[in-house]
């Protein structure tokens, strides 16, 4: 098992400053976030989607590229994927990554889905997504990366099953899921295990995060509406021992990317704390 960070949980550290951090915490690769920071968030405070000071701009020349590179090889660390936030149907920008991954030695880039919010038909946007992915797919295929689809509430993808059905027809070699739990806290929720073996060669990554139910405010009537907010890895919704045991069960030993959005502790605390508590689960089973 390999164990990486996707950058995003990290808003307050440089880049280089991160690698090292890595290194000493015994993590073996990088998810690097990719989007731009707009101008008027720069002397914000450091966030998650704000001013992020751990972000890749999918606008950086080849020489900035290089320089990002020699600091995961001077480390002995791979580049598990760039992350972007792509939108479903631009092929621009998805090559444009897909050009970065291939500079960087990623093995994977994040492919954009559609949205579910009520305001339209999940069948138009599957039709949407089935156009855009058969395209993706193909450069993909060219590039030498796999395009991942990452189980996310709030996308026609919350849930394993329904990632299965936008990735089933094509090539695992090529596209692959992206297993969040956490994610699935929200909305998709499916008996781990049996995502895991729908998913078959198409579980191509996992994401560790955590995240819980909590009451909000009683109406009139008596009823209590309920919010999700993000936990610490070991405190939410999400049983990672057992999640843990069933990707064992399956057969996996991919990597697994750490992106923490709790807060509970520093960005290198929870760096550290969260290796040492997954890494422990993984081999004591």
């Amino acid at each position: 098992m390999k164990f990486t960070v996707f950058t995003v949980m990290t808003p307050d550290l440089e880049p280089k400053e991160l690698i090292t951090a890595l290194k000493q915490y015994g993590y073996d690769g990088v998810e690097w976030r990719c989007t731009r920071i707009p101008e008027e968030r720069k002397e914000e405070k450091p966030s998650f989607w704000g001013n992020h000071h751990c972000t890749l701009s999918p606008d950086a020349a080849d020489e900035e590229l290089e320089q990002w590179l020699s600091w995961t090889q001077d480390a002995g660390m791979e580049v598990t994927s760039v992350t972007p936030y792509l939108q479903c149907g631009d092929l621009t920008s998805t090559e444009r990554v897909l050009h970065i991954a291939r500079k960087l030695g990623a093995k994977a880039i994040r492919l954009g889905v559609p949205r579910y919010d009520r305001t339209q038909n999940y069948n138009d946007l599957y039709h949407q997504a089935e156009q855009y992915l058969s395209e993706a797919v193909q450069l993909c295929k060219q590039y030498g990366i796999k395009g991942l689809i990452e189980t996310h509430h709030v996308t026609i993808a919350p849930s394993a099953s329904l990632a299965y059905r936008l990735v089933h027809r094509y090539d695992p070699e090529h596209i692959g899921v992206l297993f969040d739990p956490g994610n699935m806290v929200h909305e998709g929720y499916e008996n781990y295990r049996m995502g895991l073996e729908l998913l078959g060669p198409y579980l191509a990554h996992v994401h560790v995060k955590n995240a819980r139910w909590v009451p909000g405010v009683e109406q009139e009537d008596g009823t209590n509406s309920w919010n999700v907010e993000w936990a610490p890895v070991h405190q939410g919704v999400v049983d990672w021992k057992q999640v843990l045991s069933d990707l064992k069960a399956v057969g996996y030993d991919g990597t697994i990317g750490f992106e923490d959005f709790s807060r509970a502790y520093d960005s290198r605390e929870a760096l550290q704390r969260n290796i040492q508590y997954i890494r422990g689960i993984w081999e004591g089973l």
